[in-house]
């Protein structure tokens, strides 16, 4: 089953963009960089989703291979970044 819109786009929420990049200095850049890469993973988030809206995590890596999880959704065809951090331990072990 394929989750992600073809082609990909994005759709960012300012105060978003701002909170991930001050609490864990992740740029929009590095975020959007996750979901082309080939290793990206994902998993629907069903303690969080809604019948409105379904949200996943997600598992990738940027091109100099920092390590992320994020949680996103699909608006209009489109990704809505919700939350990307850094990957923890469990994370890196399920990614690798």
């Amino acid at each position: 089953m394929r989750i992600l819109p073809d082609p990909i786009l994005f759709q960012w929420d300012q105060g978003n963009v701002d909170k991930n990049f001050e609490k864990h200095s992740v740029s929009i850049q590095e975020a959007e960089e996750v979901f082309i890469s080939g290793s990206f993973m994902t998993l629907e988030d069903s303690k969080h989703s809604t019948t409105i809206e379904k949200r996943f995590h997600g598992l990738g890596q940027t091109k100099t291979g920092r390590k992320l999880f994020v949680v996103f959704t699909i608006r209009s065809k489109k990704i809505r970044v919700i939350s990307i951090r850094d990957m923890k331990r469990k994370e890196r072990k399920v990614y690798e």
